[in-house]
């Protein structure tokens, strides 16, 4: 049997349209500004070794080379999406490699930094806040400076301090936490945020599948952690002591900061929180009061009912 290339070389001399198309594409390519460059800075190249390689050549010739034909990575026209093309000479040979390209690298950062903001029963609304749509909101205006305080902080060193927003219902506080932990994934620090009453069954269910040990080390050790609408839940003493009380001692210890939203001030939470059908307890209760207070700084958030 005949080599592959002896027969097509046979097959392309007997086919009259198929050598003048071989011909125009062979001189296209060899037109190209960026291969005749490539071409005269490796004087080396012997034109059977060029004539060997039109073929990658032609390849590189017609990709989009970092992003420059592209309007994003999800549009990448690559035959490998995401990669630019690089020619180089290796042996006397010509080699064509990829790279990935800018979009694809933009891409896969954003991905990471995706990972890092964990939320658990949040509308998309909130996922997707940013502290440029609230920036200029007077009536926010203490509570987005405390936010920017400690984002400025967090450039260099994480705060061992929160922030317990408290206010109206609907007047934005969880919205807040939202942009603030979209502004933490562009410094690489990690955030779950979460619906106290969700966390409440979340935790009761995990006894089912085993996986509580899991969710209580997710909740005491992401660097910030967020905890929105504290005393909406239906309170228990098991949950209130165990639970949420080994999770701010651990972050006071550790001195990680933690967030939260509620509808009470501190002194109103505190009831909230002393109410259980043992009874009043008001001695326990405190305590929860006094580390929230060592992981976070109280701030009223007035406004009208943005919901409305």
């Amino acid at each position: 049997m005949k080599p592959i290339q002896s027969a097509l070389k046979s097959w392309m001399q007997t086919n009259e349209n198929f050598k003048e198309n071989y011909t125009k594409i062979r001189q296209e390519v060899l037109d190209d500004p960026e291969i005749k460059e490539f071409i005269s800075l490796h004087p080396q190249l012997t034109q059977s070794e060029i004539n060997k390689s039109l073929i990658k050549l032609y390849e590189y010739k017609t990709q989009s080379k970092q992003c420059n034909q592209c309007g994003s990575f999800r549009a990448c026209k690559n035959m490998l999406p995401g990669y630019s093309p690089i020619l180089q000479v290796e042996s006397n040979e010509i080699r064509l490699t990829y790279e990935k390209c800018h979009s694809r690298i933009m891409h896969e950062k954003e991905q990471e930094q995706q990972k890092l903001f964990q939320s658990l029963y949040m509308p998309k609304e909130i996922l997707q806040a940013s502290l440029s749509d609230i920036a200029n909101d007077e009536t926010r205006i203490q509570a987005i400076a405390e936010l920017l305080d400690f984002l400025d902080q967090a450039k260099t060193e994480l705060p061992r301090k929160g922030l317990y927003f408290y206010g109206q219902f609907g007047v934005g506080k969880t919205y807040l936490l939202g942009a603030l932990a979209n502004e933490l994934k562009k410094f690489n620090i990690s955030s779950t945020l979460i619906y106290m009453p969700e966390f409440v069954r979340e935790i009761k269910s995990s006894f089912k599948d085993d996986s509580f040990n899991d969710k209580i080390d997710l909740f005491k050790k992401a660097d910030v952690l967020m905890l929105d609408d504290i005393g909406a839940e239906l309170q228990s003493a098991w949950f209130r002591d165990e639970i949420l009380g080994s999770v701010l001692q651990y972050r006071m210890m550790e001195r990680l900061p933690v967030f939260f939203t509620s509808n009470y001030d501190l002194d109103q939470l505190e009831m909230q929180l002393a109410a259980t059908k043992s009874g009043v307890e008001t001695v326990k209760a405190g305590r929860i009061i006094e580390r929230i207070k060592q992981v976070s700084k109280e701030v009223k958030i007035e406004g009208h009912n943005r919901r409305l």
